[in-house]
């Protein structure tokens, strides 16, 4: 096992999940919220996020195979249900729905969008998938890309942690604004989810 094979991986898992980008993101989805809650939220995604990406470190494309499910159609899926959580974000649904009320399961992001498709998307299965298969059998190396990406998933919740003081430095204003723009930002990568999924489908050609 070498230390270049690790590194190729975290790299690659780090850019396809991009903490740094997803912690605005998670200020986004939990703003209004406690300190607990919002730990709690961190913690729960994380943990499923872990869950979902070992499972297709494990099994890889079988998973979907066994469920007549191919990784495109898996892609533009996700690309749909994250422009639906763009279109909250831009229009404020999420905090309307909020004001005078407590955060019930209804409201917690942290099944969807933050475990998925978030942190774990298709691309970051997809990933996982390749690089359990650059294993060929080797259990060590298959251990190392789990470890890998428990690294990376750390590394998000320790970011998720830090969105309290990120909030207060924005101010609501300025929260408001990250919001809308993250919004817009979400919408255009759901866009490209769904191009992704229709590009290797043959519905459209590659730009």
């Amino acid at each position: 096992m070498e230390i270049g094979a690790a590194i190729t991986a975290f790299v690659a898992l780090f850019v396809i999940i991009d903490p740094v980008g997803l912690t605005p993101v998670f200020v986004a989805l939990t703003r209004g919220q406690s300190t607990a809650e919002r730990r709690g939220i961190a913690l729960r995604a994380c943990a499923i996020a872990v869950g979902l990406l070992t499972i297709f470190g494990l099994l890889g494309e079988a998973v979907l195979d066994f469920i007549g499910i191919s990784m495109p159609a898996f892609r533009i899926s996700g690309g749909i249900l994250l422009f639906i959580t763009a279109l909250d974000m831009l229009f404020e649904r999420r905090t309307q729905r909020r004001e005078g009320q407590s955060i019930g399961p209804e409201e917690d992001p942290s099944v969807f969008p933050l475990a998925m498709p978030l942190i774990a998307g298709p691309g970051a299965m997809a990933t996982m998938i390749l690089l359990a298969g650059q294993a060929g059998g080797d259990p060590l190396y298959l251990l190392m890309v789990h470890l890998v990406m428990l690294a990376v998933v750390a590394l998000v919740f320790g970011l998720f942690l830090t969105a309290g003081p990120f909030e207060r430095a924005l101010g609501h204003t300025g929260v408001i604004v990250v919001t809308r723009l993250l919004g817009m930002l979400l919408a255009a990568l759901s866009v490209q989810f769904v191009l992704d999924g229709l590009r290797d489908f043959g519905v459209v050609n590659g730009g």
